[in-house]
Formats: structure tokens, C-alpha cells, sequence
């Protein structure tokens, strides 16, 4: 390959698969790059480059391109993975950056068949409150299945809390034209758990959209325990859609097990007036949370969520 560089400019990651980025220069032009040899260095313990980064990258004479910088991100969606060869510097867990500069994440599930896992809604939300992402939302599919009272009584709490919920059904349209609103013209994250209709709902926002997402996915399966696939796809009303793999099972990556209060909003809110500062809200005496519990302030649900998560926070750092 060429070192002799035509011009310096900058672009957006759009792909990354196995060391190899495209990245998005000059409207819709995409062209193939690697990172430069220090940049190599640094990734080893966690991604340097992600979809969604903005880079300066040098174009060489063969049309290829070397990332030279990746500029300052505004927010990062990351999980902890095991770490294979040389990455990860010997570490257990090494940083997997799933997305970087969302302007928002929408994070997917059924009213029914199946039905909605809430440990897995509160693990997707304290991540998305780490990451920094503007703007969290709950996307409950598949509305036709359930009575509309018993879905939304279900989902209310998240209403209280703060997070807007966009109810759809992707067999007969309903809310569809809502989440192509909140879509367009920015960079989403759209993920959750299989069988929610997930393809069916991106389809019926853009033709052919969700087939090309699967598309994506399958590829990135085939190399799913060396490799990452990742793609942004991008949207003809505007903006584009990331394809997230394995976000489904996400391990929490770089949270504490005493900051965890912080990233559910409403046990974050009482923190203060705990009577001790290292308060784990268990059994300790002078507690606010506990008692926001019990006096209905703080739903039972979300607090016994918190406390498996810590639970699983505290075995992690044990080990």
C-alpha cells in the first residue's frame, strides 16, 4: 500500500468489521480504512475507532484511506467483552464500543409474544444513562397483540420516569409514522431483544431497511467470537439506523457497583438523604431509597432490578 497521501478530510465511520472501516467522506462517497499504526496500539484495550466517530482520515493512491485522528466523542454506548488474542492487554474484559455520537437509542420490545422482559429494559436504560445519549427511548411493538389498557398500565412507570414510549404495530401501521418522526435525520441506535419485530418495524419505515440490518447481522454472526460487524444504514428521509450487535446481552462496562444508584434516575434523585454516604441500599439504617420504596415513591420492580445488577456488579469486581 501507498503511503503517499492525496489529501487529509474527515468523515464518519459507517462500518467497521474486523479492523476494517468504511468511512463516509464527501456526502455518500465511502471509502475503506485502517487505523494507523499507533491507533492499532491503543485499540488493543478497547475501540478506538466505532460507527458513529467522527475521524480525519489521509486518502492514499490507491483509493484506500489511513484514520489519523478520531475526534472528541459526545457520547459512547460500550459493554465489556471477554478479550481473545492480543486484545485487552491480558485484561479479562476489554471496552467494546457499540456506538459512539448516537443522538439517541430506542431500545425495542413486544407488548406480548414475548412479552416484555423489564430486567432486561432497566440493564438497556442504565447503560443508555452512562453513555451519554441525549435522548433514551422505549419502543413497546406489537400493540395489536395485547389490550392497549394492560400495555400501557405495564409501561406507565417508565412514562413517571421520564423515558417517552412510542407504542407500534408493524402488522398495521399504528405509531409508525411517530417513530419515522423521531428518526429522521439523526443517528439511532435500534435494538432489543429477538422475536420483538424488530425487522418487520424497520421494513415498514423504509422498504427493504430491516432486510438489509439482518443482512448485517448474519454476516456478523458467522465471526461472532473473533470478530465485530457494525454498520450505521443509512436512512432516504435522513439520518441512519446502527446495527448493534449482541446488545441483547449486554454486560455493563465501567460501572462501579457504588455509582449504579446514579444510573436509575429515580433512586439517583434520594441518594443524598441516605443516612451514610457508601449506602448500598440493602439494609442499611437511615436508608432513603428503602424507604422511598416502601412508600411507594420508588417501584419495587426497579429497585429489586438494582439490586440484581448490583449484586452482578459486585461478583464482577470480586473476581
Amino acid at each position: 500500500m501507498s503511503e503517499a497521501s492525496r489529501s487529509v478530510c474527515e468523515g464518519l465511520v459507517i462500518s467497521d468489521q474486523s479492523g476494517f472501516f468504511k468511512v463516509e467522506i464527501e456526502g455518500q462517497r465511502a471509502v475503506v480504512c485502517r487505523l494507523r499504526g499507533k491507533l492499532m496500539e491503543d485499540a488493543r484495550s478497547s475501540d478506538i475507532a466505532a460507527i458513529g466517530d467522527r475521524v480525519r482520515v489521509r486518502l492514499l493512491d490507491d483509493g484506500t484511506g489511513v484514520i489519523e485522528e478520531v475526534l472528541p466523542r459526545s457520547s459512547t454506548l460500550s459493554r465489556a467483552v471477554r478479550t481473545e488474542g492480543i486484545r485487552g492487554a491480558g485484561q479479562p474484559d476489554r471496552e467494546q464500543v457499540i456506538i459512539a455520537n448516537a443522538d439517541q437509542a430506542l431500545f425495542v420490545f413486544a407488548a406480548a409474544q414475548p412479552a416484555p422482559n423489564f430486567k432486561m429494559i432497566d440493564r438497556l436504560l442504565v447503560a443508555g444513562e452512562k453513555s451519554g445519549i441525549p435522548r433514551l427511548y422505549l419502543v413497546v411493538n406489537k400493540i395489536d397483540l395485547e389490550d392497549p389498557t394492560t400495555t400501557h398500565a405495564r409501561f406507565e412507570l417508565y412514562t413517571r420516569l421520564g423515558y417517552p414510549v412510542l407504542y407500534t404495530s408493524a402488522r398495521d401501521g399504528r405509531g409508525v409514522d411517530t417513530l419515522r418522526e423521531v428518526l429522521k435525520g439523526r443517528i439511532s441506535v435500534f435494538t432489543g431483544p429477538s422475536g420483538v419485530g424488530k425487522t418487520s418495524l424497520l421494513n415498514y419505515i423504509q422498504p427493504g431497511l430491516g432486510r438489509t440490518v439482518k443482512a448485517v447481522s448474519r454476516r456478523r454472526a458467522e465471526g461472532q467470537h473473533t470478530t465485530r460487524d457494525s454498520a450505521l444504514v443509512r436512512l432516504e428521509m435522513g439520518g441512519y439506523v446502527a446495527d448493534t450487535p449482541g446488545i441483547r446481552t449486554l454486560t455493563l462496562w465501567d460501572i462501579e457497583p457504588e455509582e449504579l444508584d446514579g444510573y436509575f434516575v429515580e433512586i439517583a434523585a434520594r441518594v443524598r438523604d441516605c443516612q451514610f454516604n457508601d449506602c448500598r441500599h440493602v439494609n442499611e439504617p437511615g436508608c432513603a431509597v428503602r424507604a422511598a420504596v416502601e412508600s411507594g415513591l420508588i417501584a419495587p420492580s426497579r429497585y429489586q432490578n438494582y439490586l440484581l445488577l448490583r449484586d452482578e456488579l459486585e461478583a464482577a469486581y470480586a473476581l
